[in-house]
């Protein structure tokens, strides 16, 4: 099958599965994504796709980690910054450590270096597929968040450790002076390459977008599509992590887009396209994982002749292993910093054994693990292959839907004993800003002298007129729910003088540039309180995309209320951006 076709079906299954998921909520999409690739593939002419693990890290893997630090909340990153880093980066080299050991011990075939570089790239997690699973069950929001933040960072911690690994096993000797030094040159410089790519991009786009306002819209917002891709490349092009650069530009990017406030079609368009690209990507992921199952499972049986139950017994025993070694770490090192951020007032839940429980068992295994492990090279330095390399990608594709099924089975059961975790608190801070919206709306309505020396004593009365209305509104409610429809019915209908008509037409245009100007300073009021840290990311983007769909649908009322009224077109549309 050409690489076309390919890609169209892959891209057409992973839309099917998703609708099919909507109807069967028991099983996860990801497992359904992965079996539905393993039956397509398992027939001897069935679809057989190579699988390049550069090609899939460059393609599917910096877009999907930009959209995630683009949209985790800030705020909750950053305060939450040390479970974070204790999980992504602590647990990583303890992962390695002990379950290295214990591949090692328990299968005696396969050398420790490769021993070490199994479990390196075991260690990341899938934030993807925890997300999913965890959909609707309950999962407290700031765990979630401390989960999202780890699969964003031990990323490139597990990719660095296997690279370290594969050339211990290719060289035979391994300095660990040497991997500090490289694997703080990678972090840093990734972190660096990206929030510098990420900064340049949002400063020049402002530059850009100053001057020609929305008319670019849909160039920035493919142009913000390729930057993922442009941070990943230069990272790997430097020596740095490009991954982490990827993230960094993310990050960056979400901070410039803080400034933004009065960019509604740009915001818009962008929204919509991520969403199309993370339900893209992600399906094609786990449907390209599935695909390759047929080939990677007959791989060890044929390298080493083993029976089909001891590998099966050799997953079971790793993937138990490398959840215990999660478990011990979260009781034991982290256990103190999730509970000293809920004294603080970081983390709404209680630190508990059952959430230490469902924190382990969201530790699920997904595409970056299967990439790691395809990218290890088939032979030594010396020309021999690669020892025990079929082995090692059995293990770690066995790994993935051991802790898929584990994940899937587990946490429904554990969250459901969780306590009630009560109301949230980004919905007091949402039911705050909706507030503090409204009573800039309000102060907008104020006319100043000068408006009225500039206009005629009936625009002062029309005006006087439309305030009181939308002041009582805001009043009552905490956001705009009058959009004016019943007036523009009236001025179609009305039968009485024309001068009347007129003037009730000339009202409504009026009433609906001053809502627009309400509109505005709305979202100017929450963005400040976003400045503020008194709400975070997601209260943001939930309360500005309402306020984006209700300008655009006022916009679109003005245009037709001056046309209907006769007044200046040109001064119309400059009046609605």
């Amino acid at each position: 099958m050409h690489t076309v076709e390919t890609v169209l079906l892959v891209l057409m299954l992973g839309a099917l599965t998703g609708i099919v998921a909507r109807y069967i909520r028991a099983i996860p999409l990801p497992l359904i994504q992965i079996a539905l690739g393993a039956v397509i593939a398992w027939p001897q002419s069935g679809l057989h796709i190579a699988f390049d693990p550069e090609i899939f890290m460059l393609l599917f893997i910096p877009p999907l980690l930009f959209a995630d630090g683009w949209r985790i909340p800030k705020r909750e990153f950053f305060s939450l910054a040390r479970p974070i880093l204790l999980l992504a980066l602590g647990l990583v080299v303890f992962t390695v450590f002990g379950l290295g050991y214990l591949i090692n011990w328990m299968i005696p075939e396969i050398p420790l270096p490769v021993a070490f570089a199994l479990a390196a790239v075991i260690s990341p997690t899938d934030a993807v597929a925890v997300s999913a699973i965890t959909r609707n069950l309950g999962m407290p929001d700031k765990t979630m968040h401390i989960l999202e933040g780890e699969s964003l960072l031990n990323d490139a911690s597990g990719l660095v450790a296997l690279k370290f690994a594969v050339a211990a096993t290719l060289t035979g000797t391994l300095s660990w002076g040497a991997v500090a030094r490289d694997f703080i040159y990678m972090a840093v410089g990734g972190l660096a390459v990206g929030a510098l790519l990420g900064w340049g991009f949002s400063y020049a786009r402002s530059t850009i977008t100053r001057r020609l306002g929305d008319v670019a819209a849909t160039q920035m917002v493919l142009l913000l599509v390729l930057l993922p891709f442009a941070a990943y490349i230069v990272g790997e092009k430097i020596g740095v992590s490009g991954i982490l650069a990827a993230v960094a530009a993310g990050i960056a990017t979400n901070f410039g887009d803080l400034d933004r406030s009065s960019y509604v079609s740009e915001r818009l368009q962008t929204e919509g396209t991520w969403s199309l690209v993370e339900a893209a990507f992600n399906g094609a992921i786990f449907l390209l994982l599935g695909l390759q199952l047929p080939s990677i499972i007959g791989v060890p049986l044929h390298e080493a002749g083993h029976e089909w139950w001891i590998l099966v017994g050799y997953v079971v025993a790793i993937s138990s292993g490398l959840l215990l070694l999660r478990w011990i770490w979260i009781t034991l090192g982290v256990h103190g910093a999730l509970r000293r951020a809920h004294h603080s007032g970081k983390m709404a839940e209680r630190p508990s054994a059952l959430l230490n429980l469902a924190t382990t068992f969201a530790g699920i295994r997904g595409a970056v693990t299967l990439a790691g492990a395809l990218s290890v090279p088939m032979l030594l330095n010396n020309g021999e292959p690669f020892p025990a390399r079929g082995m090692l990608i059995f293990l770690a594709t066995g790994t993935i839907l051991f802790t898929l099924v584990m994940g899937s089975v587990m946490l429904p059961i554990i969250l459901k004993r969780l306590p009630p975790p009560g109301e949230p608190p980004t919905v007091r801070e949402e039911r705050l800003a909706r507030e503090a919206g409204c009573i800039a709306a309000i102060s907008e309505l104020t006319l100043t002298e000068e408006d009225v020396e500039k206009h005629s004593p009936e625009w002062v009365a029309m005006h006087q007129e439309v305030v009181g209305r939308l002041s009582q509104e805001y009043r009552n409610r905490l956001q705009l729910l009058d959009d004016g429809s019943g007036v523009a019915t009236s001025l179609e209908s009305s039968r009485e003088a024309p001068e009347i008509v007129q003037q009730r037409k000339h009202r409504y245009v009026l009433e609906i540039e001053t809502r627009l100007k309400c509109i505005r300073a709305e979202r100017d009021a929450v963005y400040a309180e976003r400045h503020k840290h008194r709400i975070n990311d997601e209260t943001l983007r939930n309360i500005v995309s309402e306020l984006d769909l209700q300008e655009v649908s006022m916009r679109k009322r003005l245009v037709a209320a001056r046309r209907a009224a006769g007044l200046d077109k040109t001064k119309g549309a400059s009046g609605a951006h």
